[in-house]
């Protein structure tokens, strides 16, 4: 609950991370909040949600713990897959605008090859993507590795599978889709509700653990 304003910035902008952190990445939080010591920008994630969270409510140390490794290494498999199959949904969502389609496009055909073969070859990343899946799911009950309440361990795995929704030839396990849904719940998180305001972003948000 605490106020926020956010500020969506198109993904050619280079300029303004780079200006703000030395890094062309996003999120960045600015700090001009005298509880919350250190650096005014902040740009990466996990060290964003650790400084908002200076009562560790989120075990944050569940991130370096050697016991979570596995998982860590588990949903980096699991983005190999998923980025093949929604990169090219992601670039049609009201994030991009014709120019920083294009950026995004022609940057990331660098790295994972031209988005047709991409949507060509979806059936084996379908497959693959499923095979990897099983390895956490059985964990989901109801927080990751039978925790009693939300740990950042539980925003990992939903800020890397929540990006699955977009893609009509998939469907989340019932078990898995009900994880997701208890997650949005608790981290009061509306995927992408911002750009569908109105008076966005001249109205303060709530702060939401899904950065």
């Amino acid at each position: 609950k605490l106020p926020y304003y956010s500020h969506v910035l198109p993904y050619h902008d280079e300029a303004t991370p780079l200006s703000m952190t030395g890094i062309k990445a996003l999120p960045i939080m600015e700090f001009d909040d005298p509880q919350f010591p250190g650096a005014k920008y902040l740009p990466e994630s996990l060290e964003i949600i650790k400084r908002l969270d200076f009562q560790n409510h989120l075990k944050n140390e569940f991130v370096t713990h050697s016991t979570t490794s596995p998982l860590l290494s588990a949903l980096a498999e699991i983005e190999k897959p998923l980025f093949k199959l929604c990169m090219p949904h992601w670039i049609y969502t009201p994030e991009f605008n014709d120019q920083s389609r294009s950026y995004f496009l022609n940057k990331k055909e660098k790295k994972r090859g031209p988005f047709y073969l991409l949507v060509q070859n979806k059936k084996n990343h379908l497959d693959e993507l499923t095979q990897k899946m099983a390895i956490i799911e059985e964990d989901l009950v109801p927080y990751y590795n039978q925790q009693k309440s939300l740990t950042i361990l539980d925003i990992l795995i939903a800020s890397t599978l929540w990006g699955l929704y977009i893609l009509p030839e998939f469907q989340f396990s019932e078990k898995t889709h009900t994880y997701l849904q208890l997650i949005k719940k608790e981290c009061r998180f509306d995927y992408y509700a911002p750009f569908w305001q109105p008076d966005w972003p001249k109205q303060p948000c709530l702060i939401n653990s899904l950065l």
